[in-house]
């Protein structure tokens, strides 16, 4: 998970500072100096990190801080406000142009993630409306515009091609004239890498952003290739001109260094994270939400609108009125877990609630969530609508079709049914269910303590 190791000691370095009611100055050089080893340890570049603190320790220093009632809190609020600028300040968008179709081109490193990182985009962009064009743009990798067409083909997007021209500009352009005829109005290069930077491949950018004139220039940038991913930016920023980085791989990278000091060498913000292998795991880059996450304070409006994405609130009325009847069975289960797995990941999204990482015992195996569902589909229409129709004989051909055991099977089948329990205390609070699904009052959570 990225930041893992940082946010660690920084959780531990915040989590000191609160229980102070008073801080010398001697404390706070103490404290300085675990949180420049913490960012020194996440490959956080060393000029940065001597910035951050310089500027920390001014502000802490200041006769606000050390006589307030509460100069432990006060540090912390300082040190995730400098994170947060540190991480570009605030959330910074694509430009669309008024005068559709917005060109963007996708420029980075072979194996950087550009195209999936594409797929990954244009799914973004018509989840908010927009009809994307993606545009096979690399000629020289083997199978790179196959690629292409596969992710197009799994998300149901065009992708133009043109597998008998070997001319970058001429293929985007005859894609801008296909775009204006089909009423695409975005349209993603996916451009050609290298393993390495190189004066060929900077000119056929250059020779791209010269006759297209594109309206976004993102780079994209494997996080896991730590300082060498600050020196990657930096060299496309001086010779092609970026307007934005796309990070991927956020979720293998525990220490995160490259996203802390990416935005200060270029200049240019962070405008989208990949969080995973899936081609939904790709989302806005929100400065404050990320020094939240890092500083174990939650990010509870990331979960809201995940949870306000994948849930069908049609299915959830549905629901209500078959809890009201005591008719929910495995099947409302099974589309229950299905919709909370949209969502991602159970363990990372728990990672996002404030408190859950002072839980240290609380661990979710997401492989759990996969036998569960394995347990169900192995079940008949009559056993699903009615638990106690499982015998024994039942159970271990169930536990055999799932490839589980009978002790698994049992143990889910008590879990279910204290979950129907449950369901039957909720039986009065009409409307409860479609006000869970409906989304999650921020305030009330804010201020709940675990």
């Amino acid at each position: 998970m990225a930041f893992e190791g940082l946010s660690n000691r920084l959780q531990e370095i915040t989590r000191k500072l609160s229980g102070k009611a008073r801080i010398t100055e001697a404390d706070l050089k103490e404290i300085l100096r675990e949180v420049k080893l913490a960012l020194l340890e996440a490959d956080v570049n060393y000029k940065i990190v001597k910035e951050f603190i310089n500027t920390i320790q001014e502000k802490a220093l200041g006769q606000d801080v050390l006589k307030s009632l509460t100069p432990g809190q006060q540090v912390v609020k300082i040190v995730k406000d400098e994170l947060v600028e540190l991480l570009g300040g605030t959330e910074s968008k694509v430009n669309f142009t008024p005068n559709p179709p917005t060109v963007i081109m996708l420029v980075g490193l072979q194996g950087s993630g550009k195209t999936t990182t594409a797929g990954k985009l244009a799914n973004l962009f018509r989840k908010q409306g927009k009809k994307p064009l993606l545009v096979a743009c690399d000629v020289y990798r083997p199978a790179a515009i196959k690629q292409l067409q596969v992710v197009g083909n799994q998300l149901n997007i065009p992708v133009f091609s043109n597998e008998q021209s070997k001319d970058v500009v001429h293929i985007a352009k005859q894609a801008i004239n296909v775009a204006i005829s089909k009423l695409n109005d975005v349209i993603i290069l996916d451009t050609a890498g290298r393993l390495q930077i190189d004066e060929e491949l900077m000119q056929e950018l250059k020779n791209v952003k010269l006759s297209v004139k594109p309206h976004e220039i993102l780079l994209v940038v494997d996080s896991m290739t730590g300082q060498e991913a600050v020196n990657v930016a930096d060299t496309f920023h001086k010779e092609v001109g970026i307007d934005g980085i796309i990070l991927t791989k956020l979720d293998g990278d525990t220490r995160g260094g490259a996203a802390l000091s990416v935005k200060k060498i270029t200049g240019r913000p962070i405008k989208f994270a990949a969080t995973g292998e899936k081609l939904s795991d790709l989302e806005v880059f929100h400065p404050d939400r990320m020094a939240g996450r890092i500083l174990g304070m939650g990010d509870i409006l990331s979960v809201i609108e995940k949870a306000e994405e994948s849930f069908d609130l049609e299915q959830a009325e549905k629901i209500e009125k078959q809890m009201r009847k005591n008719e929910f069975d495995l099947d409302d289960y099974l589309t229950q877990l299905r919709q909370m797995k949209k969502m991602g990941s159970f363990s990372s999204l728990l990672k996002m609630i404030p408190g859950m990482n002072k839980l240290k015992d609380v661990k979710v195996d997401d492989k759990e969530f996969e036998k569960i569902e394995a347990i169900i589909c192995s079940m008949t229409k009559q056993e699903k609508r009615n638990i106690r129709v499982l015998n024994g004989s039942r159970r271990q051909r169930i536990a055999k079709g799932s490839g589980t055991s009978v002790q698994e099977v049992n143990k889910f089948i008590k879990s279910f049914e204290a979950t129907q329990k449950m369901m039957k205390q909720l039986k009065n609070n009409k409307g409860g269910m479609k006000k869970l699904m409906n989304g999650i009052d921020e305030n009330t959570l804010k201020n709940f303590k675990f």
